[in-house]
């Protein structure tokens, strides 16, 4: 029963809002349309709200789809891809992070509940029950996974890990796959590839899970460049003042 209650806690936080922004937008359509049937005027605000819907549709959504990423990271094929053949919908993001490589991937590789979270809105996510703690440090112990073992969402439940390569990818099942780019001498592409299957769960995702994800996973990839890039700088520093000064020539 606990967990019956977790499971119930958890959709209404995530599912919640979307659930009653496609009544309210449904609502505002079907008036519309009824208006328009038996050739009456709108009301202003169901129309401003009709409009808003046709707005999303053209211009919002596939920028939401695709915030970050240039034309090339859109429709080239990434790691990860090969899982889901064909989708429906595919959604690309990437963020430039001011750091290298090796210097990004430690915080990519350590991302789950049970690890060091996702670096989103912590108090969001536990809202929902995810008991999720975001690190601020990379830990040794958290830079290890295997194909085929959980990373964890939630205490309850979590998506199967299908690509783990150091340095350039983690994929997880019916999440997508963050794919690490250089990106010239000291800087690196963190690109978010999502795919979703064909069939009746492709309507399902669309009304209910893009737009939370989309909020969710843009501060992810934000707060990993942050964190990123504050870690680079410290080791950076510390190597400079490390240096033995030069030594002193006299004439």
């Amino acid at each position: 029963m606990p967990a019956a209650r977790e499971a119930a806690r958890a959709f209404g936080v995530v599912y919640g809002p979307s659930i009653v922004l496609d009544a309210v937008a449904a609502s505002a359509v079907a008036s519309v349309l009824r208006a328009k049937r038996h050739h009456r005027r709108p009301r202003r605000t169901v129309a401003l709200a009709a409009e808003l819907v046709a707005v999303y549709l053209a211009v919002g959504r596939p920028l939401m789809l695709h915030w970050g990423a240039n034309c090339e990271e859109v429709h080239k094929p990434l790691p990860g891809d090969e899982t889901i053949p064909g989708p429906v919908v595919q959604s690309t993001r990437a963020v430039t992070i001011e750091a290298p490589v090796e210097a990004v991937w430690p915080w990519v590789a350590q991302l789950g509940q049970d690890r060091g979270g996702f670096y989103s809105y912590e108090n969001l996510e536990n809202l929902a029950g995810c008991e999720m703690h975001n690190a601020d440090v990379v830990h040794p112990e958290w830079q290890q996974r295997s194909p085929g073992e959980t990373a964890y969402l939630h205490p309850l439940w979590g998506l199967r890990v299908t690509r783990f390569e150091p340095g350039r990818v983690l994929a997880l099942e019916d999440w997508g796959a963050f794919v690490l780019e250089p990106y010239g001498a000291d800087r690196t592409r963190l690109i978010a590839r999502g795919r979703t299957p064909r069939g009746p769960g492709a309507i399902l995702n669309g009304l209910l899970l893009e737009i939370p994800h989309f909020v969710m996973e843009r501060k992810m990839l934000l707060g990993i460049k942050r964190r990123a890039e504050r870690s680079h700088t410290a080791a950076t520093r510390r190597a400079a003042q490390a240096e033995p000064a030069p030594p002193v020539v006299h004439a």
